[in-house]
Parts: C-alpha cells; sequence; structure tokens
C-alpha cells in the first residue's frame, strides 16, 4: 500500500478559462501529452525552467509541487472508460476534484465535467461546498442539490446523468503535479505529473486504511501540455530535441485499469 500524500492548502487553478453563470468556469484549450522516464524527465524539465517559472500554488515540502485528488463517475458499463480506450471524439465524464488529501477549509472542491470535441479539450466545473459531498455521491440523494445551485447547468446534467445513465463514483486517483507557467504566454501551461496511484472509492475522503491504493505507471512522468492556439516555438524545439512523441494516456482509464474495475480490450 501507497502511503498517503501530505495535505496541504491550496487555491483553485484557473488558467485559458472565461466564467459563466452561477459561479460555473470554462476552459478550452488542446492537451498534449507525453510520458517520460526519469532522465527525459530530468533532462526536459530542465530546459523548461529556462523559460518557465513554478505557478503561485507548490510546496515546497512537495519538491514545488502541490497534490491532485479526482473523484471520477462512470455508469455500470464504464462507458465513459470505453469511450476513452476507442478514441470516441466527442466524450465527456464527471469529476470532483481538490488539492488534498485530507479536507481543509481552505481547499477548494470542484464538481467538473470534462469531454474532447474533435482535438480539443473542454471542461466545465463549480465550486461546491464539502457539506454536499455526500449528495453528490449519493445517487438517490443528489436531486437535493437542485436548490442550492439553481440555474446551474451543469449541476443539473450531473443530477440527470445519475438518475438516466446510472453514473456513480467509480475510482479515486492521486498524484502530485509540479507545474510550470509563463509570464510571457498566459495561455501556455506546462505540468510534470508523477507519484499516480489510485483506489476504488465512492467518496473524495475515504475513511483512512478502508482503501487499497495501488500505483500507476510507477517511475514514469506524464508530461502535459496545455495551450490555446499553438505551443512556442521554443517548447517545440524542446520536442524535437529530445525526440518525444504524443501519447493517449489517461490518468482516469489508468487508475479504472488498475484497480480491476475495467478492462482495455484493444
Amino acid at each position: 500500500m501507497m502511503e498517503n500524500f501530505p495535505s496541504a492548502a491550496s487555491q483553485g487553478r484557473a488558467h485559458l478559462a472565461s466564467r459563466s453563470s452561477e459561479g460555473q468556469q470554462d476552459f478550452q484549450r488542446y492537451e498534449f501529452k507525453y510520458l517520460l522516464n526519469a532522465r527525459l524527465r530530468e533532462g526536459i524539465e530542465t530546459e523548461v525552467r529556462h523559460f518557465m517559472r513554478y505557478d503561485g500554488h507548490v510546496h515546497r515540502s512537495l519538491e514545488n509541487a502541490y497534490i491532485v485528488r479526482s473523484l471520477y463517475f462512470d455508469d455500470p458499463y464504464s462507458s465513459a472508460f470505453y469511450e476513452k480506450i476507442d478514441g470516441i471524439m466527442e466524450r465527456q465524464k464527471f469529476r470532483l476534484r481538490t488539492y488534498g488529501s485530507d479536507w481543509e477549509p481552505s481547499l477548494p472542491i470542484f464538481l467538473e465535467t470534462k469531454g474532447r470535441t474533435n482535438e480539443r479539450t473542454y471542461k466545465h466545473r463549480i465550486a461546491v461546498r464539502y457539506e454536499h459531498l455526500d449528495l453528490l455521491t449519493t445517487p438517490s440523494q443528489c436531486w437535493k442539490l437542485v436548490d442550492s445551485y439553481k440555474q446551474s447547468a451543469l449541476v443539473e446534467k450531473f443530477i440527470y446523468d445519475t438518475d438516466r445513465r446510472n453514473i456513480s463514483a467509480r475510482v479515486l486517483v492521486d498524484y502530485l503535479r509540479r507545474p510550470y507557467v509563463s509570464d510571457y504566454d498566459s495561455n501556455f501551461r506546462v505540468t510534470f505529473d508523477h507519484a499516480v496511484k489510485s483506489c476504488v472509492a465512492k467518496s473524495l475522503y475515504p475513511p483512512e486504511g478502508s482503501v487499497n491504493w495501488k500505483e500507476c505507471v510507477a517511475g514514469w512522468t506524464i508530461l502535459e501540455v496545455k495551450f490555446d492556439r499553438r505551443m512556442p516555438k521554443w517548447f517545440h524545439r524542446i520536442l524535437q530535441n529530445f525526440e518525444l512523441r504524443r501519447v493517449s494516456i489517461s490518468k482516469f482509464c489508468l487508475g479504472m485499469k488498475q484497480c480491476g474495475i475495467a478492462e482495455d480490450l484493444s
């Protein structure tokens, strides 16, 4: 069993985002991913530091990273999992996201839907209250959220999918993220994600000792590159110099497979 990450206070991350009604944030961008061994990660990160800096939410105690925790939802047939595996161009899934392994009042909690339309990734999210987590993860009770999030299309869609598509919490995924931002291009972001682990869970904060954490892609780092229209020329040269090739990799799918919830039959 892996050790839980230490918790630390953080604020919500928002980039390439716009706001819609009722506090919802809407993101739309390209997301390219690469899988790095230790040698590649060290070399690429050294180059990136010449052009970018850590974002303002990292913690020195976590080696200039922060925790990302996501509780993913899917239906009994693992439809979201297989849509990703099969490369369906238009797809979406729901998750709860926060930035610590233990609840703290200063930590935001978001209900998010993330999907893809053709080559572009989109994400919609709304902040939810800690006291509503039980409603969000209890399918028979989530309809009670309507009065608390009036006129939120995102919450309404989540309630609809819980009732009609029978989605429920399936897998919890934690990892450490070391993020870089640019002072010259606010729409360009690079993150190095490592120590990915997952477990079968029905809540965002399962009781300590009640779940069995499993490592995912142990020893590897997932490099994510996020941008609006095009990546900078200097970063494109880094990709060429290190001969990197994009990969299709999903922490949600890694967690589902590692926990034995769904199997990649392709």
